[in-house]
């Protein structure tokens, strides 16, 4: 998919063309009008983007899920992405914050509401008999809830801001590549290569936890703190995939099961290149397919992963209806 996206679309390259454009591109050598700069400055940086966030996604969606032991657990649904959106719109219709700032701005949002939403989780579940203190529904009912709250917030400055400023706030809040850039991709890279260590390590005792809490401790797990670790490195996944592109709808909800059907058991290898492989196909498909059908029209890659989303929730609530009867 990665090819793909590089190759065709709008504007094809051939393979020799493509590393002929590369290897000139780094050694200084002859460059190619025109395709040297839709290679280098356009496809090239936002294919690395879009692979980037979407194993972000995807690793951030299978372990709370895996974790949590709930298919619905995702930072889409939990509130992680709405507090990136709030903090986000905030500075783009309130101080007026563009680039950097805004991608900052969703970072923290995001990890804050991490915070309040493990908080509550910890305080509501602090009773008699009680394990895990930010697991299961605790967690995910504080999410929606938050969620819901958030979501709210961003709706009230949408209507406080003019028509501009509305139309910036909503392209970033569906979810876009179009920012894509060597030194965002930069970035996503640094900050992938020390959160994946931190899931690999963790992978193990996530297996454990999957057996339960008790069992997970009777096997010598820390329970509360591998939970923890679990939740700083989901949330920190999701929250700088979000920052990077925006919060791209479903992918984190939709890579875990997804891979899971393709080989038949939890794997976050699977699940981190199932994610990748959404967002590239959703971008190509918004970017080269959906202008043919749609007479011109861009789509954000978020409107598309949407659109797969929605469907998808439905047929796996009703699925679980139908394992429960």
């Amino acid at each position: 998919m990665f090819a793909v996206y590089v190759l065709l679309g709008s504007y094809t390259v051939t393979i020799p063309d493509f590393f002929k454009i590369v290897i000139n591109h780094l050694t200084g050598g002859e460059k190619i009008p025109g395709a040297t700069f839709i290679v280098m400055e356009h496809k090239l940086p936002r294919a690395m983007v879009g692979t980037l966030i979407g194993v972000a996604f995807g690793l951030a969606g299978a372990l709370f899920q895996t974790m949590l032991r709930n298919p619905l657990a995702s930072p889409d649904i939990i509130g992680i992405s709405y507090g990136a959106s709030a903090a986000a719109v905030t500075a783009i219709v309130v101080f007026g914050a563009s680039g950097a700032v805004i991608s900052g701005a969703a970072l923290g949002g995001a990890l804050g509401v991490a915070a309040i939403i493990y908080a509550i989780s910890r305080k509501t579940g602090s009773g008699a008999g009680s394990r895990g203190n930010a697991a299961g529904n605790r967690l995910i009912l504080a999410g929606v809830g938050i969620a819901a709250a958030l979501h709210a917030v961003v709706n009230f400055l949408m209507t406080r801001a003019d028509i501009r400023t509305a139309a910036d706030a909503l392209v970033w809040l569906n979810g876009s590549l179009n920012s894509a850039n060597w030194e965002r991709t930069g970035v996503l890279a640094i900050a992938l290569l020390i959160l994946v260590p931190a899931v690999i390590a963790l992978a193990g005792p996530l297996r454990m936890l999957e057996l339960g809490d008790d069992a997970a401790a009777g096997l010598g797990i820390k329970v509360n703190a591998t939970r923890l670790g679990l939740v700083l490195t989901a949330v920190g996944l999701a929250a700088v995939a979000t920052a990077a592109a925006g919060p791209v709808a479903f992918v984190a909800f939709l890579a875990g099961p997804i891979a899971r059907r393709i080989v038949r058991k939890p794997s976050l290898p699977a699940s981190a290149l199932t994610g990748a492989l959404i967002v590239l196909a959703a971008d190509f498909f918004a970017s080269n397919i959906a202008p043919v059908i749609l007479d011109g029209t861009v789509l954000p890659v978020g409107v598309v992963t949407g659109a797969l989303g929605a469907p998808f929730l439905l047929w796996l609530l009703l699925t679980s209806n139908r394992k429960e009867a």
